[in-house]
């Protein structure tokens, strides 16, 4: 089955063209809000140009690559809009990685310059140890090493960049490089086209606009937040509330003093913030729109936040590779809980079956979509692309499936799934039946080798505060809701589970923990 929704759309664009329109509308609105700090959109707007004339000046041409390793501020925002507009292609990158794994990224893409903050310095410096040529280093604050350049430095002694960038819609602006949880993280290329489509789309849906401020506490290098907290906002002229890490006070206080009135978070973070609920629950009164993604949203959290906040939480879904919204529940329509909603208008989803033949309504199987939205393929690896591109069809390698409205319900990633004695378990199916205990706080479920089943289920939970629960209990309260299979056959207990910057459960992590490359548990 295939779900695909009609879409208008204006012509294509830049992201440097998409800003300076939105600098020319709302010249003195505030774009950035950051520790005290308003950027107004035309100051934003300078901020990017005059870098972009910088980068131009120590050499840089269209297409070269730039290292964007920063932390959610206003610098990370001009840097990204500062290398659309020279023509070149930003390469944000997670702040926790390590020296071997940024030098990884930067030797890959070949990246010419790296801009940075003091703060993360010794790791940036060592990434661009042993490259060459050495890219520039560029730090936004702090003393200045001897090859070092000053970012407020440069852009004060720098004219904004007169005249449109050289850079067409078709062109590449940013390469994000996937987690890697199979080998060496990969670079998805997207363009400008894909950029802008997947915001106006997103737009379209949720009914947002100027008058809405948005939440960034999501990490910029991440493609939700770039696109939902960054690139959506901005082109609508609507404020940005930028917060560094993910501290639920913080974020509650943050919320309350700017009048946010749209929270993007994954889930994880949405049962954090329950765990803070009652007296702080008034902080969300002016939220209008929570949107969850980059995993799956459990039904009991949803069901107990908006209970809690009396807010209504939109889950949708897309991986990196299309830019990466590919379906959202409705804010005006027909909302789903368990369902990542329909496809964006415009955007084409399909299931398939194992030999790439479309399945009807109900039917699982792997999640394939085609459209504005996605990527041009992976940065220097032909072969990766072609694999998962074939057919004119992105493979995202998540298994799922399409109601008869056309809603998609992601089951699971392939490589989650669990067999049992020949039988399919999808570990979000368990995970569901989990987090209805009431003293379940967050759930995981991975499979354990054994000898005679293949698989067995292994479940990893964390308690709520104060709360206690025992294996048996456990074991029980699941064998009583669903089949005997699909019942967890052990229960580990940890304090919290492992999770990526972004706030989703390392599943890889509870795999290496348990050693579970093909060994006996």
């Amino acid at each position: 089955m295939t779900q695909t929704t009609a879409h208008t759309e204006a012509s294509p664009t830049t992201l440097s063209l998409m800003l300076e329109e939105t600098a020319s509308r709302f010249p003195e609105r505030p774009a950035l809000y950051f520790h005290g700090q308003t950027v107004a959109y035309r100051e934003l707007q300078d901020r990017a140009l005059r870098l972009a004339s910088g980068l131009r000046s120590l050499g840089l041409k269209q297409g070269d690559r730039i290292g964007i390793f920063l932390p959610n501020c206003p610098d990370f925002v001009a840097a990204y809009y500062a290398a659309a507009a020279a023509g070149a292609v930003a390469v944000p990158s997670n702040v926790l990685l390590k020296q071997e794994e940024l030098r990884y990224i930067y030797r890959d893409a070949g990246v010419s310059a790296v801009i940075s903050c003091a703060a993360l310095l010794p790791v940036a410096e060592q990434a661009r140890a042993m490259l060459a040529p050495t890219p520039h280093l560029l730090l936004t604050d702090g003393d200045m090493p001897e090859d070092a350049l000053s970012v407020p430095d440069l852009a004060a002694a720098s004219e904004p960049l007169a005249g449109p960038s050289p850079a067409r819609p078709c062109d590449t602006a940013v390469i994000l490089y996937t987690s890697g949880t199979t080998g060496r993280p990969k670079g998805a290329m997207l363009s400008h086209h894909n950029l802008t489509w997947d915001a106006r789309a997103c737009i379209e849906v949720l009914s947002v606009g100027e008058n809405d401020n948005f939440l960034c506490v999501l990490p910029l290098f991440h493609s939700f937040a770039g696109t939902v907290c960054m690139n959506l906002p901005l082109m609508i002229g609507a404020g940005i509330t930028l917060v560094e890490r993910f501290i639920p006070n913080q974020v509650l206080e943050a919320i309350s003093r700017h009048g946010v009135s749209v929270f993007a978070g994954v889930p994880t973070m949405y049962t954090a913030l329950l765990q803070f609920a009652g007296e702080r629950a008034g902080d969300l009164s002016r939220v209008r729109i929570c949107v969850s993604g980059g995993a799956p949203m459990p039904v009991e959290v949803m069901r107990r936040f908006e209970k809690e906040f009396r807010t209504s939480i939109l889950e949708g879904d897309g991986p990196t590779e299309c830019s990466p919204v590919v379906s959202v529940n409705p804010l005006r329509g027909v909302r789903k809980p368990a369902s990542v909603g329909p496809a964006l208008p415009g955007v084409e989803v399909a299931i398939f079956d194992e030999n790439g033949n479309p399945l009807p309504a109900n039917e699982v199987g792997e999640i394939v979509v085609r459209g504005p939205n996605v990527m041009q393929g992976y940065y220097n690896l032909p072969e990766a692309t072609a694999e998962a591109l074939r057919s004119g069809w992105l493979h995202t390698g998540d298994l799922g499936k399409l109601d008869e409205d056309g809603y998609l319900f992601i089951v699971d990633r392939k490589k989650d799934m669990i067999i049992v004695g020949g039988l399919n378990v999808y570990p979000r199916e368990v995970e569901e039946v989990l987090y209805t205990h009431p003293a379940v706080a967050e759930a995981a479920v991975v499979g354990l080798w054994d000898e005679l089943r293949g698989e067995v289920v292994h479940a990893v939970i964390a308690l709520k505060p104060c709360a206690e629960a025992a294996e048996r209990e456990i074991i029980h309260y699941c064998r009583e809701r669903m089949a005997n299979f699909k019942v967890p056959r052990s229960v580990e207990f940890m304090e919290s589970l492992p999770k990526s910057s972004t706030g989703k459960i390392l599943k890889r992590m509870l795999r290496k923990e348990k050693d579970l490359e093909g060994k006996a548990p």
